[in-house]
């Protein structure tokens, strides 16, 4: 399969959106939708608790809680075009079986969720499904997010949920086989990224650096390598070449990760990733 690829332009126009759950990956979606130059024609929140609810109507977004509106879910998606379950896996089937009768026919229900299964949440919903699976960087506008349809998803429905995915960075377009792949990649590789971060501050504090300089020592390379990438067109391999002189120090301790077989590990890693997400999709 040719994977599209996608990072919309600004000046996007949405349908009203439903979010519900406004956690990690909703909050990202809420923060993206809230950006200048996007427009949508309505945009409502629900949250468990009133608290969080609050911050959000802070920001000027139209929020209930469960807390206070225990039908509030059922509420938000009464004029909905666009409906993302932001809830955890377990959730979501048990919240589309509550919602779906308060939803319009042609609402596009939109998944975050990893491990539940596009036929299983058709199976509750007779109208269009897709699956999204985003990344922690969108709340920044610099998300990958892979989306798959489902069987009744029709070109323009899936347009536009490229189109509202594009307000937090790239889209790749995916089937749904691809997912956990895409996911074991884009969806948990922030954590690898800070965990190897975390590995290297603590042995730059080990070398005799404080706390504040083997953090900015660790976070500018990091921050500084993925800017140099995207300005410069080229390859991490071309990069990599650069900076590794012959029999250099450079090159002396990419020898270490050689021979330790890192990439061996990452694919171990990331097989771990996929395999748990087969299991979620069948408990």
């Amino acid at each position: 399969m040719v994977h599209s690829i996608y990072t919309g332009p600004m000046g996007t126009k949405l349908p009203r959106i439903a979010i519900l759950g406004t956690g990690n990956m909703g909050g990202a979606i809420l923060q993206g939708l809230s950006q200048p130059g996007v427009g949508a024609l309505g945009i409502r929140a629900t949250t468990r608790s009133e608290a969080s609810a609050n911050k959000l109507r802070e920001t000027g977004v139209v929020a209930e809680s469960l807390e206070l509106v225990p039908q509030a879910n059922s509420a938000a998606v009464a004029d909905a075009d666009v409906i993302v379950l932001a809830v955890k896996p377990a959730q979501i089937i048990g919240l589309l079986a509550e919602i779906a009768p308060s939803a319009k026919p042609e609402a596009i229900m939109v998944s975050v969720a990893a491990g539940t299964t596009l036929s299983s949440m058709e199976a509750v919903w007779p109208g269009a499904v897709v699956r999204t699976m985003p990344n922690t960087p969108a709340q920044v506008g610099l998300g990958v997010t892979g989306i798959a349809r489902g069987s009744r998803v029709s070109d323009d429905a899936l347009a536009v949920v490229r189109a509202m995915c594009e307000t937090f960075g790239t889209v790749i377009e995916v089937r749904e086989s691809e997912i956990n792949a895409l996911s074991s990649i884009s969806g948990s590789g922030p954590a690898y990224v800070y965990f190897f971060m975390e590995r290297f501050i603590e042995v730059a504090k080990e070398r005799g650096f404080g706390d504040e300089a083997a953090r900015v020592m660790v976070e500018g390379t990091f921050r500084g390598a993925a800017e140099l990438l995207a300005r410069s067109g080229e390859t991490p391999e071309k990069l990599r070449e650069a900076v590794t002189s012959p029999a250099g120090t450079t090159a002396a301790a990419l020898a270490v990760f050689a021979d330790a077989d890192v990439a061996g590990i990452i694919r171990l890693a990331t097989n771990a990733a996929i395999a748990r997400a087969e299991d979620m999709a069948k408990d």
